[in-house]
């Protein structure tokens, strides 16, 4: 007990921090863009808006995760942070739209930057963003954190261009660089922005689960000993990370009590497909599946309708 308290409140206060480092960061990075006249920079900062938003999203599912279900919140609040997550990404599409536009205003209209300056924030960005990164892998055997870390990593590496196209800058005096820069981060929020959103309306649409083979998954069932099939088989998200599936499986005629032994193995092998919230029937007559299976028929009707 003691150490399930602890570890979603040690991670909470991690999440915390990194949230206020990435805020003040995003912070300066505007306004020395705006300074520098650099669309990298800003660019940069829209970028870094997407890490804060992974990082609140992410601290919104362990603070959600710890309150219990209610009488009409039966799974919690899982899909809230799903929901957030989808319009953010929303949000990030528009805001990459939006540097797509003026990078490509500045391609015709080239604005002088001050590299030095843009090199500078870069520099505080890389070691923020790898400060966070480091403390995040510390806690990535959570699935929840280590989403954010491979988010924070990439911002790191992306922040580490920066600095390399003020180097550029500087070098050559080429100032397309600035907006060359610009599309390749817009780029990449985009490209964050649109996996989100795929995962996310997956999710409220109650598709399967990323990765998971239904037909994998039945035929692990049916190895199951006393299964003898395996239909109307249904597997969903209530969150990111948490699974729900409904199914009926035919067994033999067999006392109650002879099939709880059926259902601890049924449910241990579905712990590892990471699915832990089930609604299992059990059923020994052949059952219609053409309207759901609702209704039990017996093999004289079965063998009279085939």
């Amino acid at each position: 007990m003691h150490g399930h308290v602890h570890g979603p409140a040690n991670t909470s206060k991690l999440l915390r921090v990194a949230l206020l480092l990435t805020l003040v960061y995003i912070v300066v990075t505007v306004v020395a863009g705006i300074r520098a006249h650099s669309l990298a920079l800003l660019s940069e900062a829209g970028h870094n808006v997407s890490d804060f938003l992974a990082l609140l999203l992410s601290w919104v599912a362990v603070y959600l995760g710890t309150r219990p279900p209610t009488s009409t919140k039966t799974y919690g609040y899982q899909r809230a942070g799903v929901l957030a997550a989808f319009v953010n990404a929303c949000t990030l599409v528009v805001v990459a739209i939006f540097i797509f536009v003026e990078a490509a205003h500045r391609v015709n209209h080239p604005v002088a930057v001050k590299a030095g300056t843009m090199m500078l924030v870069a520099a505080a960005g890389v070691v923020m963003n790898g400060g966070i990164t480091a403390m995040l892998h510390g806690s990535s055997h959570d699935v929840n954190v280590r989403s954010a870390f491979v988010h924070m990593l990439g911002d790191t590496l992306s922040t580490a261009s920066v600095i390399v196209g003020g180097w550029v800058i500087l070098s050559t005096g080429q100032y397309w660089i600035d907006p060359a820069l610009s599309f390749g981060i817009g780029a990449l929020i985009l490209w964050s922005s649109f996996g989100i959103i795929r995962e996310t309306l997956n999710i409220l649409l109650e598709g399967t689960p990323k990765g998971l083979s239904m037909d994998r998954l039945a035929q692990a069932l049916k190895q199951v000993a006393g299964v003898r099939d395996v239909h109307d088989l249904h597997v969903w998200s209530i969150g990111s990370e948490m699974h729900a599936l409904s199914c009926h499986i035919a067994i033999a005629d067999i006392p109650p009590s002879a099939s709880e032994i059926i259902l601890r193995d049924v449910k241990q092998c579905l712990a590892q497909f990471h699915i832990h919230h089930t609604t299992i029937q059990f059923e020994h007559e052949k059952c219609d599946v053409a309207h759901g299976c609702v209704m039990p028929v017996s093999m004289e009707e079965s063998h009279h309708h085939s």
